[in-house]
């Protein structure tokens, strides 16, 4: 069952916990998933291409590490990679930075990001659910069903 965001702050605190008088709520709108993905991003209207990983996602945010260091609020343009039967596949979001924090993860010194994402096709929210669930068990290439190209295969 989801438990709705509290109005007294916009996000939830880090780590999305608050202290209540004798027990601590999660106070996310979303489950988080432990995903360990790669990620390429770019600063929204720039060309030039970084990465980082995803560290872990819900609907609304991905948890990401980068070494390179980004001010809170910038808007990104994110592509998280990941396979799909024997494909490289992707999806695609703008996120905002809502959080950072310096980091070392698995001996790589640098930030974490908190992002919180602003926009997502259909498509692409569709492939994020199959990932949070761990549910991609499609055969040889990636085809969601919902989103089927009808373009005639070339001869």
């Amino acid at each position: 069952m989801e438990e709705a965001v509290l109005p007294c702050q916009e996000t939830p605190p880090r780590g999305g916990f608050v202290e209540n008088s004798d027990e601590v709520k999660d106070r996310r709108k979303y489950r988080r998933s432990l995903i360990d993905l790669p990620v390429d991003y770019r600063i929204k209207d720039l060309r030039h291409v970084h990465g980082g990983l995803v560290i872990n996602a819900s609907e609304g945010g991905l948890l990401i590490h980068s070494v390179k260091d980004m001010p809170l609020g910038l808007k990104l343009r994110i592509a998280v990679l990941f396979l799909a039967g024997y494909e490289l596949a992707d999806l695609e979001v703008t996120a905002e930075i809502i959080w950072k924090d310096l980091h070392s993860y698995d001996k790589i010194e640098g930030y974490q990001y908190g992002l919180k994402i602003t926009q997502i096709s259909e498509e692409d929210r569709w492939k994020l659910k199959q990932l949070l669930n761990s549910q991609f068990k499609w055969e040889e290439s990636f085809d969601p069903p919902r989103f089927r190209s009808h373009a005639v295969p070339p001869e």
